[in-house]
């Protein structure tokens, strides 16, 4: 077992925004969290990530109640990349991937942990901004670099917040390569179903802050699914390793 969570509820202003989700993480594979806008998916994920605590059930790390453990022990294993990171922090690029080595080693700068901060930024393609400064970079920039920190941290659970957010489409395929192949437990949110369908191993659909379908791509996205969760049409086919591909229909299509 790794991440659990069990009958998890939160909620803002009366208003419940993750409603009773049990689920357990499937270990060491790529889940993809899906969902409408105002579905409840970031705040489950830091519900998970053990930034926010639960109001109603619990959030277990192998086991043991997350909000319980010390911090140091859980940052040790738990990394998170936000989907938004202040641009006003004056820093180079390194000195932010550096600070995912702080649970390891408080010093940061020995030969150990800055051989593997680079190594994090070579594996998300941002090795030549070492010596830039943080608030000079792009959207996209900062997102990559928001994962090489991550990644230098060596979770062994990783969760993700719309990691694709600002990314073209050659470094989104490229971050999910990079997603789908390193040896951790790895959560993500994201809006692309097309992409979750195709990388993610086990999905996690979210509606109205409620758990609705989990389970393999090909189980989660069926055409009366998305029609129910979405309110879009779409004709799904196989791919030859029977994953999931959606064409929506227009809206001309849908009213015919």
């Amino acid at each position: 077992m790794s991440l659990h969570a069990r009958d998890v509820t939160w909620t803002a202003q009366g208003r419940p925004i993750v409603d009773g989700i049990t689920v357990e993480i499937a270990p060491g594979g790529l889940t993809g969290v899906l969902g409408p806008n105002g579905s409840g998916k970031s705040t489950f994920l830091r519900l998970l990530a053990g930034l926010l605590r639960p109001q109603g059930g619990a959030v277990l790390l192998d086991g043991h109640d997350l909000g319980r453990l010390p911090r140091r022990d859980v940052a040790r294993r738990l990394a998170v990349a936000a989907q938004e990171v202040s641009t006003d922090v004056e820093l180079t690029v390194l000195d932010v991937v550096l600070l995912g080595r702080i649970p390891h080693n408080r010093r940061m700068t020995g030969a150990d942990g800055l051989a593997r901060a680079r190594r994090a930024l070579r594996r998300c393609g941002v090795a030549d901004l070492e010596h830039r400064r943080w608030p000079t970079l792009s959207g996209g920039e900062r997102q990559r670099v928001s994962i090489a920190r991550a990644l230098a941290q060596e979770p062994t659970e990783l969760l993700l917040d719309e990691p694709t957010n600002h990314l073209d489409i050659a470094h989104q395929l490229a971050l999910l390569d990079l997603l789908a192949a390193i040896p951790a437990t790895v959560v993500t949110v994201l809006h692309d179903l097309n992409l979750a369908a195709q990388y993610c191993d086990h999905l996690l659909l979210l509606h109205k802050g409620r758990l609705v379908a989990t389970g393999p791509p090909g189980r989660v996205l069926t055409e009366e699914t998305v029609e129910r969760v979405y309110g879009v049409r779409t004709e799904i086919t196989r791919s030859p390793t029977g994953r999931p591909a959606l064409r929506f229909l227009p809206r001309a299509a849908r009213t015919a």
